[in-house]
């Protein structure tokens, strides 16, 4: 009998400890997963009985991907060549969020414009608008002396042959500015249709950069991985100045499409070169030793410095690296300088990559130009 009564509460220890897993697991419902009125109403007969509210969704925003959140060394991932020593090698924690899977392109940003023109005239102003957010096409003679500008002046904002390259001449403001209209639109439409407001856009802070640029990586001195800037071919693998005097042997001698050249692991395009990138930080020379390991931002109204990455179609290959940090005024607007957005995810780590925005494939496509003439 004392056998039988020894087995039987080894039985009921082991079903208890099972029953105790599987609830820790998430296999059995919890009093939260339960729908009913009290999950409607929140209390019932006197007792706090809320669930979560209904109707709460994060879609993935149109051409966005999904980063997931981890831990990475962020930092220079090779020889500080010009011995900076202002990004010192440090682990740090980024969480989920959104991120365009390519720079801002002109006809997108021709969107944002067209709106504040139509709709913001008389609260801005046509001159504050034009002066503060429209593209500053004169970049593309006053960045460069002795340069013969004029057919990118002209054309590159204004002609649709332009339209999926990204767009330039626009200020760390005006990119702020963007985000804000881009949410504002955004939350309008939810609200029309009865949902909830979305977390909005912005842009990355430069670590949230940096881990995005690496893909996956850990180390990775450029987002494709490898150390080199051509493939086995001989094909370069971003838009940037490969030679000395030769701006045209990587396929565009200036800017290209958005989507131009393979992504990375993330699913993101011309996380190197192409145009460099603003991120949302103040740019500080000692920020490893201010900012937290858990997402790092520096945000700082009183220095006009802001932080850009990610190198450009007239940079060397130094600047394309994934480490590699620098700055420009808020207020600056320059040829080689665009940006794109990011939203905050809270709803989870798994991700997954969506179709571009910009008719980009995701196939290799290293060069528009042969591999022979990439010498």
């Amino acid at each position: 009998m004392m056998k039988y009564n020894t087995v039987n509460a080894t039985r009921m220890v082991m079903v208890a400890a099972v029953v105790l897993l599987m609830q820790g697991c998430g296999f059995l419902k919890s009093k939260f997963s339960k729908g009913g009125k009290g999950g409607e109403v929140g209390v019932t007969n006197g007792e706090i009985t809320a669930t979560g509210r209904k109707g709460w969704k994060q879609p993935t925003p149109y051409g966005m991907v999904l980063i997931p959140s981890g831990s990475f060394i962020m930092g220079q991932a090779d020889e500080d060549v010009a011995a900076t020593q202002i990004n010192m090698n440090r682990q740090v924690t980024i969480s989920s969020f959104y991120m365009d899977d390519a720079e801002i392109s002109n006809h997108e940003y021709r969107q944002y414009i067209n709106a504040l023109l139509a709709d913001s005239v008389s609260t801005l102003g046509e001159e504050e608008i034009m002066s503060k957010f429209y593209p500053d096409t004169t970049v593309w003679k006053n960045d460069f002396t002795y340069h013969n500008g004029d057919p990118m002046l002209e054309h590159y904002y204004a002609h649709p042959a332009f339209d999926t390259y990204p767009v330039v001449g626009v200020s760390w403001i005006a990119a702020n500015h963007f985000c804000k209209w881009r949410t504002n639109m955004l939350d309008d439409y939810r609200t029309k249709e009865g949902g909830y407001k979305s977390f909005g856009f912005r842009l990355p802070s430069e670590a949230e950069w940096e881990w995005a640029a690496r893909g996956g990586k850990n180390g990775a001195k450029y987002p494709w991985g490898n150390p080199y800037v051509a493939n086995g071919k001989g094909c370069y693998l971003a838009n940037f100045k490969p030679q000395r005097g030769n701006f045209d042997a990587d396929g565009y001698p200036y800017t290209a499409p958005a989507t131009a050249y393979s992504p990375n692991d993330y699913g993101l395009y011309n996380m190197a070169g192409n145009v460099a990138e603003w991120c949302r930080d103040a740019y500080a020379e000692n920020t490893n030793a201010i900012v937290w390991d858990m997402n790092p931002d520096n945000q700082n109204a009183d220095e006009p410095r802001k932080v850009v990455r990610g190198g450009s179609w007239k940079d060397i290959a130094y600047y394309l690296e994934t480490g590699t940090r620098y700055y420009e005024y808020e207020d600056q607007k320059r040829s080689y300088i665009g940006f794109r957005c990011i939203m905050d995810n809270l709803e989870g780590r798994t991700a997954s990559a969506r179709g571009s925005r910009l008719g980009g494939s995701g196939k290799s496509k290293s060069s528009k130009k042969s591999a022979a003439k990439k010498v």
